[in-house]
């Protein structure tokens, strides 16, 4: 069986790498629908259903294909990766001293049979200074990640000041519950 990520995360790429598993990356050009309209926790893995779907649509019967979205919800409204430092300034500021949901939704796809699980994780941020949010994105990527952080980088270090569930989550791919998954799937 031939694994292949359906992800050009970085972050996807090193906790896959972690986890012992070998793959290759696939990536794929097309346009995530957000359907708002659909109760928030539903939105991940309906954009990793589309995601599935479409890395699907280019597997060969020996390949497992994994895909992920990860999204951040702050009172139940997504939030994706900045448009903009300012959209970046914006959701970091929004952020600050308040509790928000990360989901993240994984699909697995293996001959004819596919699931999707998501996963949700809280996290709560210690009010952020405005010179401590422009430090951030000055020295960091926030343009690729949703909400504008990543957990493991300076922000997470300084300004998280607690997370109830999975910190791999949070970085965009449950390993736990990625590993569980994989050893049922392929079983």
């Amino acid at each position: 069986m031939k694994i292949i990520l359906g992800s050009n995360s970085p972050r996807r790429k090193e906790l896959l790498s972690q986890l012992g598993v070998t793959f290759e990356v696939r990536s794929i050009d097309f346009e995530e629908f957000v359907n708002e309209k659909l109760p928030y926790r539903d939105i991940p893995k309906d954009i990793a259903q589309q995601k599935l779907r479409e890395l699907s649509a280019t597997k060969s019967a020996d390949e497992l294909i994994i895909c992920a979205d990860t999204l951040v919800f702050m009172d139940g409204k997504p939030m994706g990766k900045p448009s903009s430092l300012g959209e970046a300034e914006e959701m970091l500021t929004l952020l600050s001293g308040k509790t928000h949901e990360v989901i993240t939704a994984v699909g697995i796809a293996f001959q004819d049979r596919h699931l999707i699980f998501d996963e949700l994780t809280t996290v709560t941020f210690d009010q952020l200074t405005p010179q401590e949010i422009a430090y951030y994105i000055n020295t960091h990527a926030p343009l690729d990640k949703a909400g504008s952080y990543g957990i493991q980088e300076w922000i997470g270090l300084v300004g998280v000041r607690s997370i109830e569930g999975s910190y791999t989550n949070v970085m965009g791919l449950p390993t736990h519950s990625l590993h569980r998954a994989l050893k049922n799937f392929i079983q």
